[in-house]
């Protein structure tokens, strides 16, 4: 079997994570895991995240039951983030909403 391909986490021991739906290929969020955290999601499957905010680890959905089942798992090519592909529980925002990328924000129109 292949060797595992192993992320590059940055100086403060954390990678990008996106996270997209499997199906839809909706944008849900985006998170930052730590070795821990990284190493949680691929053991038992489920999305496991690093809170900077809260310094712990956090299994997406510990505390609503929104979680997130991962299908794929792919590293860009510096290997300095990762994308998760997911079947969602339950929305992905904290705010109820089905993804967390809702705020819609005008940009110029290049052509004008």
């Amino acid at each position: 079997m292949a060797e595992r391909p192993e992320p590059r986490f940055g100086a403060d021991g954390l990678i990008c994570a996106v996270v997209q739906d499997a199906v839809g290929g909706a944008v849900l969020m985006v998170a930052w895991m730590d070795r821990e955290a990284w190493e949680r999601t691929l053991a038992d499957g489920y999305a496991t995240f690093y809170s900077r905010s809260r310094r712990r680890l956090w299994r997406k959905g510990e505390t609503s039951g929104n979680v997130m089942r991962v299908c794929t798992v792919q590293l860009d090519c510096d290997r300095d983030t990762v994308l998760l592909q997911v079947e969602p529980g339950g929305p992905a925002c904290h705010t109820g909403e089905p993804t967390c990328f809702f705020e819609q924000v005008e940009v110029a129109d290049p052509a004008e």
